[in-house]
């Protein structure tokens, strides 16, 4: 069982689940009509700097393809 915590960054991101930053950042937006309350939220890393734990997004990856 592998314990290691990952934090991925926009990059890393959009790598693993094949959309653009902007998608994402909708999905963040309660104002966009693409806002997606069930997608991981970020958390700052440094001054302006931000990550998603892998995890969550495994999680929300696996959640998504079951619906």
């Amino acid at each position: 069982m592998n314990n290691t915590i990952k934090v991925l960054r926009i990059k890393d991101l959009t790598n693993k689940i094949g959309m653009a930053r902007s998608t994402i950042y909708d999905w963040l937006n309660p104002k966009s009509p693409r806002y997606d309350e069930t997608f991981p939220k970020p958390f700052k890393i440094g001054q302006s700097s931000i990550g998603w734990f892998e995890h969550d997004v495994d999680s929300w990856l696996i959640r998504r393809s079951q619906s």
